[in-house]
């Protein structure tokens, strides 16, 4: 018996990147925000650039709670879609090529989305994680978290419930 020899590490890193790229680009409003993601592995970090026009009270100031909101849910939307890829993107069944040409899976559809405001987003960077706490073959629970300077302080929260669509091969 003679083994597959394993793909070189840069080939591997390619898709990931690829996938992700396709992934993120194919949702107009992570562009409008500005929102990059960063990955490590399966995990992703979502990150909101500090911009003036994301301030909504200009007296404290405070970044826009709907800029929070929106920051969230792209994030618990992305890594979910994320989650339900990795599998397929890791046996070489899904072509990062075929994605950017327009092969995205459906993204999952907001059921509902909760966020709690813990503290005010001061004029700064903010980043995301989100954590898919249930993930079926049509229904999805992601929990995600938004902190600035210090992980351990959220100030922002959020939990939403999705719709999903299988991956089709």
């Amino acid at each position: 018996m003679s083994r597959q020899p394993p793909e070189p590490v840069q080939v591997i890193k390619e898709r990931r990147d690829g996938a992700l790229k396709a992934l993120v680009g194919g949702v107009p409003y992570i562009r409008f925000l500005g929102i990059q993601f960063d990955r490590r592995g399966d995990e992703l970090t979502a990150t909101l650039p500090y911009r003036d026009d994301l301030i909504g009270n200009p007296v404290l100031p405070a970044l826009h709670g709907g800029v929070t909101a929106g920051f969230l849910e792209m994030t618990a939307i992305i890594g979910l879609s994320w989650s339900l890829i990795w599998d397929e993107m890791e046996q070489g069944r899904l072509d990062p090529q075929s994605l950017a040409s327009g092969g995205l899976p459906a993204l999952p559809k907001t059921i509902d989305f909760t966020v709690d405001y813990l503290r005010t987003g001061l004029p700064r960077d903010a980043y995301a994680r989100a954590r898919v706490n249930r993930s079926g073959r049509r229904y999805a629970s992601v929990h995600v978290e938004a902190w600035q300077d210090n992980r351990d302080r959220p100030f922002a929260q959020a939990t939403g419930h999705f719709l999903v669509t299988p991956v089709a091969l």
